[in-house]
């Protein structure tokens, strides 16, 4: 059976009721840094199954948690992920997926036979008229779908 993973970035401290209403359901969020609050993080962490985050540029002053780090990796439903809030620090060659935010401007696309992901903002997007997300759809070790959904 299919899974969903949402994927959150930049969301600074506010948690748009669209967002919560749009990730409700999933089976993983991951966040890709620039949470800036102690509280939405604790929100996220009872709203979803499974949550997997990592230090933003703007995330100095918090404490998550000793499991919220620069980058992180891990594997669900048979794929490898790695988790950063700069694109320069993915280990592209270590993961199926890698996820980055910091632009605020969404992509998906496929680097050296990675996929790459970055969901935009879901609070401050630049360069776009709405915030947005990202969700995929896996399934025993692929990537059944992908793609940028805007809040």
């Amino acid at each position: 059976m299919a899974r969903r993973v949402d994927i959150v970035s930049d969301t600074h401290g506010y948690l748009s009721p669209e967002l919560l209403r749009t990730i409700d359901g999933c089976d993983m969020l991951i966040h890709a840094g620039d949470i800036t609050s102690e509280s939405d993080f604790a929100e996220l962490e009872v709203s979803v199954p499974c949550l997997r985050a990592v230090l933003g540029n703007n995330d100095g002053y918090f404490d998550y948690g000793p499991d919220v780090r620069r980058v992180s990796e891990f594997v669900f439903e048979g794929l490898r992920f790695a988790v950063a809030h700069y694109a320069e620090d993915l280990p592209l060659a270590s993961a199926d997926v890698a996820v980055c935010g910091h632009t605020h401007r969404p992509r998906i696309e496929r680097v050296r036979g990675c996929l790459v992901v970055n969901p935009g903002s879901a609070s401050l997007p630049r360069g776009r008229r709405v915030a947005s997300i990202a969700r995929l759809m896996v399934e025993d070790g692929r990537v059944l779908s992908a793609e940028i959904v805007d809040l």
